[in-house]
């Protein structure tokens, strides 16, 4: 079998936010890769660094020292049209508030990225229909998000993310916002996009149910790795325990563990 290719090096990454006595190191030193088609986790206690660490990924903020490689192209060297490229064309982003444009269909919100990408309106209609058919949302496609329950609109942000085939699909507390049918529902779907269509998923959560459908998880404190655990044959349950067991570790409250 075919090594696995890296598409995401974090090289030595430090992110420092003020200056002087209120120097703050949210990420410090922080190195890792991702192989194409892996479902990683990245958790931490409230403060621990993991969303700055997802910012940066994605372009949101940029490191005060470091390097992050996409596909081997640094992209904190990226600026203007490249830059815009490069997010539009290689990223997909789930938030934990949907971000869906409340004047548009589900189908209108999905076609949008298509759209800005200039796709032909033939393709931008086999392409939201085959993403909606992947996530089970054929029947909402008509419904405007004011319609829609927490978790259809996830799913439809969802598409939304993946429907321009990026390179990255990277989330952000995407099950915070959902009750725990939705959330399984949600994540059920993620695991599909994961083993069927091979997609790379990064996905910040402090959540241990959601980071036990990963394939891989980073723990990080005080802008650091602290630990790293892979689900290989485990079944969820048993992976669920060991996150469970590696949080307690970590510190924090019960609210930062589940």
């Amino acid at each position: 079998m075919a090594k696995a290719e890296t598409i995401l090096a974090v090289e030595k990454v430090t992110k420092t936010f003020g200056k002087g006595a209120s120097l703050t190191k949210a990420v410090d030193n922080l190195s890792f890769k991702v192989k194409k088609g892996e479902f990683l986790a990245i958790m931490g206690a409230s403060g621990s660094g993991k969303s700055t660490t997802l910012n940066l990924i994605s372009t949101i903020d940029r490191p005060t020292e470091g390097k992050i490689l996409v596909d081997d192209t640094d992209i904190t060297k990226l600026k203007g049209e490249k830059l815009n490229a490069f997010r539009r064309e290689s990223l997909g982003f789930i938030f934990q508030d949907f971000n869906l444009l409340d004047n548009l269909t589900a189908y209108e919100n999905i076609a949008l990225a298509l759209s800005i990408q200039n796709v032909k309106a033939k393709e931008i209609d086999e392409r939201v229909k085959a993403v909606a058919k992947n996530l089970d949302i054929e029947k909402i496609l008509d419904k405007f998000p004011y319609q829609l329950s927490g978790g259809q609109k996830q799913r439809v942000a969802s598409a939304r993310a993946i429907v321009t085939n990026p390179k990255l699909v990277l989330a952000d507390e995407p099950t915070g916002a959902l009750d725990s049918k939705s959330s399984k529902l949600l994540l059920e779907r993620f695991d599909y996009l994961n083993q069927e269509l091979e997609a790379t998923i990064i996905m910040v959560t402090h959540d241990a149910f959601s980071a036990s459908f990963a394939s891989r998880i980073i723990f990080i404190k005080d802008g650091k790795i602290f630990n790293e655990i892979h689900r290989d044959n485990k079944t969820r349950k048993e992976f669920f325990d060991e996150i469970i067991r590696v949080m307690a570790t970590l510190g924090g409250g019960d609210s930062d563990v589940i």
